[in-house]
């Protein structure tokens, strides 16, 4: 099989190995996807498009897409802060200054300081995945392997106003066609699910050491606040 026929084989699966596709040239992204596919298919996950890695992408149907999904240990571990609040005027909650601690930043004291990286970070650090090690948002469009579509965890990106740079971060735990439901902290202080314009999304990513797993998207999350304030 020839680079370019692996890629298709890769995109045809859900995975993004970067902006020129099927090339045959194969770059950083394009391996990330192998090992993503190869742990996801029970093969060493070594970058390497051996005969058994062929055989696997060379199937003609991926198992098929599981209604009540499994869900990633570092949800549970998310979903359980649902609720955490920023400190009231200058006091700082200590939940809160835990995220940045965990996710590798313990310099930082107070809950004022944008914390949706930190908060994703932790719950990251905690499930035994490496984050972006970063406190900003977008860093994580670099981070795991990309993924074309939103899936149940996945961690997404998003644009914050007109900013070049400036963005938001969380989890996703539904989608359709016009939002995303996203399980974050830093939105309106709290940490929460909250929807989000699809259109406004730079990036969906997967943990490069967990496999990808197909499940259904929630269409909708009863509850959601609509999109707030993300500082």
């Amino acid at each position: 099989m020839e680079p370019s026929q692996i890629q298709e084989r890769l995109i045809e699966r859900g995975y993004d190995i970067g902006v020129r596709g099927a090339d045959g040239d194969v770059g950083a992204e394009t391996i990330a996807a192998v090992v993503s596919f190869q742990r996801a298919n029970g093969l060493v996950p070594d970058g390497i498009a051996g005969p058994l890695t062929i055989a696997a992408l060379s199937r003609d149907k991926d198992p098929p897409l599981v209604a009540e999904p499994r869900v990633p240990n570092w949800i549970v571990l998310a979903r359980a802060d649902l609720g955490t609040l920023e400190g009231v005027g200058e006091s700082n909650n200590p939940r809160v200054i835990s995220y940045f601690v965990d996710a590798g930043f313990s310099g930082v004291k107070e809950d004022a300081v944008a914390w949706c990286a930190a908060f994703v970070g932790a719950q990251l650090k905690r499930a035994g995945i490496r984050p972006s090690l970063s406190l900003a948002a977008r860093s994580y469009e670099r981070w795991g392997v990309g993924i074309q579509a939103p899936a149940f965890g996945c961690v997404a990106t998003k644009r914050r106003g007109g900013s070049s740079w400036q963005g938001h971060v969380g989890f996703v735990v539904g989608a359709n066609d016009k939002k995303v439901f996203l399980l974050s902290g830093n939105q309106d202080d709290a940490v929460s699910i909250a929807t989000y314009p699809r259109a406004e999304f730079t990036a969906f990513r997967w943990p490069s050491e967990v496999p990808l797993t197909q499940n259904v998207l929630p269409k909708t999350i009863a509850g959601a606040r609509a999109a707030g304030r993300e500082v």
